[in-house]
């Protein structure tokens, strides 16, 4: 293997392993690493008024027009995070055959919940509006997120009012994409959870579980066996509510991955460790056709 080959692999290697330590070098992870190609890109498109509310768009390449559109929500205990350092993320999905968009949204101490669900609103309200720019087809939106950001993607798809609010006909969002998301998180232990959710009127409210019906868009929920930060059985308990509501729901456990992992496994280099990408989106695609 060539020198500059070896010294590649070698420092995504240590990039990876200071992910999995730390979650801080995501910058540095999204600069090296190498991705997959994609076309039409729109970089920092304002989709409201305040600073964070921007997003990235991706598009397949080759792609000829009515492609899915796939919305993406990153994690970071809703208090961190930029659409930057996911640039990989949104290129993986337009691999896949998807025009991705990639969105920002308000953090805290700005703000609580449920204001970084209103801006993932006003972010799909603008997936639809542009969406035929990039080659997407309006009607065909998925949501997709990790952590932090599977909370926002899941909320939006299983409770209608975000949507609503912000103009949006919940029936567009033909499925979701939940990776290592917390969904059954009462009561508040945890810092993050209190002071992110504890000034809410309903905390019921606040729970994905509780707005599971038979009209929920279906939902691909992921988890790794070996994640110690948002436990897998947020994943089994949210797929066995939908499934008792027949709601369409495929549910994975992967062995071995842990939190960080199970979003780096959608990354052109390390996605060889679990098939997240390809059965997460070929069931994105199943369900948005």
């Amino acid at each position: 293997m060539p020198p500059l080959a070896v010294t590649k692999r070698l420092t995504l290697a240590a990039v990876a392993g200071a992910l999995a330590a730390a979650c801080s070098p995501l910058t540095l992870f999204a600069t090296l690493s190498p991705k997959d190609p994609a076309a039409r890109a729109a970089q920092g498109v304002p989709y409201g008024p305040g600073p964070r509310q921007t997003l990235d768009v991706y598009g397949p390449r080759g792609g000829g027009g009515q492609a899915p559109v796939a919305v993406f929500f990153y994690g970071g205990s809703w208090d961190s995070g930029r659409r930057q350092d996911y640039n990989w993320v949104g290129r993986a999905l337009a691999s896949r055959g998807f025009v991705a968009i990639v969105a920002d949204y308000r953090l805290y101490p700005e703000v609580r919940y449920p204001a970084f669900l209103e801006d993932g609103a006003l972010a799909v309200k603008w997936a639809v509006q542009h969406a035929r720019e990039y080659g997407g087809d309006p009607d065909r939106i998925v949501l997709v997120g990790h952590s932090a950001g599977a909370y926002n993607a899941v909320m939006l798809g299983l409770d209608p009012r975000y949507l609503r609010e912000a103009g949006v006909d919940p029936a567009k969002v033909k499925a979701v994409a939940g990776l290592a998301g917390p969904y059954d998180f009462l009561p508040l232990e945890g810092a993050i959870t209190r002071r992110t959710f504890g000034e809410a009127a309903d905390l019921p409210a606040t729970q994905p579980l509780a707005h599971v019906g038979k009209t929920s868009p279906a939902a691909f929920l992921a988890t790794g066996d070996a994640d110690t930060v948002v436990y897998p059985r947020n994943t089994a308990a949210l797929a066995r509510k939908l499934r008792e509501a027949g709601v369409p729901v495929e549910e994975r456990h992967y062995p071995g991955v842990d939190h960080i992992r199970m979003i780096l496994a959608l990354s052109r280099p390390l996605r060889g460790r679990a098939p997240v990408l390809d059965e997460m989106t070929d069931f994105l695609r199943r369900h948005a056709s």
